[in-house]
């Protein structure tokens, strides 16, 4: 989960009405599928692994809108900058931005941006320049709306604006209508980069706030240590289990969390943990206290013996770790708690 922290200092002061759409025009979104649809018609994108973006200019002025519709653009200047050089003095687009740190793309760098001082953001963006990678247009410099035309029509137009700012980083997102090429792009998906692929009528208009496209996942389980727990938020019952995997030291490093606990199981669960608790738990990286990037509602954790086993579904790796919260698929008391390594994640 991507959260945008609210800055009062920085809330913008333009006006809707300064630019050709409202500055809180939602994304057209995607709803999720377990297979990518065949067939005629369908145009197929890499699903980006970043911030989500409108970038709305009209003139001078330059927005950058999160998905949530908070602005962007304090925590990402060098982006606003190269779109005020644009020879287009108006528009507006549909991407992601993304920052990439010695090749690799790394959503942390992303995550760091989001910082109250300045000076901090300026040193950030010179050192780890972010770069917006486009898929749809919504208006033109000639003020042309775009919403109710095609994708085909919408994407011939996109690509001619990118083609004409010729900047390094305003970067043209690939499309395919192959769908085995499509099928490869989510073989790769899960590290990096992507997370996924993206299909999208190309007789479809673009539909502001409605789940019109599909997105797919790349789906892998692995079988994880339990190291620790926390608690519901005041409730006596377990929420979370804390996962690990070990490392090439043989220390077990904490890489995530499930809290797809079967409420009816939550009872005799949390008496089975806290029979087992028994620091330290994790004896490599251990869970740190709360963040304001954190999904996990509490940075309270208690350390068990590291017995337990459990096999969890996860969709994408970052920085040896889960990304995203893991779904809980059964236990696996028939596999050492040493046999869970890094090598199913790799």
């Amino acid at each position: 989960m991507k959260v945008i922290p609210r800055d009062p200092a920085f809330d913008s002061t333009r006006r809707s009405s300064d630019f050709l759409l409202p500055l809180d025009t939602p994304p057209m979104e995607a709803k999720a599928a377990d297979a990518i649809p065949e067939g005629d018609g369908w145009q197929y994108e890499r699903k980006w692994d970043g911030f989500r973006c409108l970038a709305f200019r009209q003139d001078d002025a330059v927005e950058l809108r999160a998905k949530s519709g908070k602005p962007l653009g304090r925590y990402f200047p060098e982006l606003v900058a190269t779109l005020k050089e644009l020879p287009s003095r108006r528009f507006v687009v549909d991407g992601e931005i993304v920052i990439s740190v010695d090749g690799k793309f790394s959503f942390d760098a992303l995550q760091m941006r989001l910082h109250p001082a300045e000076s901090r953001i300026r040193k950030l963006s010179a050192e780890t320049p972010a770069r917006i990678v486009l898929f749809d247009m919504l208006c033109d410099e000639h003020g042309t709306v775009w919403l109710a035309r095609t994708l085909k029509k919408r994407r011939a137009i996109l690509e001619a604006f990118v083609a004409s700012a010729n900047r390094r980083n305003i970067v043209l997102s690939h499309c395919t209508r192959d769908v085995k090429e499509a099928r490869s792009w989510l073989g790769d998906a899960g590290h990096g980069a992507t997370d996924g692929v993206v299909a999208k009528r190309l007789d479809g208009p673009y539909q502001p706030g409605v789940r019109a496209m599909v997105k797919v996942k790349r789906l892998r389980s692995a079988d994880c240590v339990v190291g620790g727990f926390r608690y519901l938020s005041n409730s006596p019952q377990v929420g979370s289990l804390l996962l690990g995997l070990y490392n090439e030291a043989g220390k077990l490093d904490h890489v995530g969390f499930t809290s797809t606990i079967a409420k009816e199981d939550r009872a005799e669960l949390t008496r089975k943990l806290e029979a087992m608790r028994e620091p330290p738990g994790f004896t490599g990286k251990a869970p740190g206290g709360p963040s304001r990037w954190s999904t996990e509602s509490s940075g309270e954790w208690e350390p068990v013996r590291p017995e337990l086993v459990v096999e969890v579904r996860f969709d994408h790796v970052t920085g040896d770790r889960f990304r995203h919260g893991t779904k809980f698929l059964r236990w696996r008391p028939d596999k050492a708690p040493e046999q869970c390594t890094f090598e199913q994640i790799a």
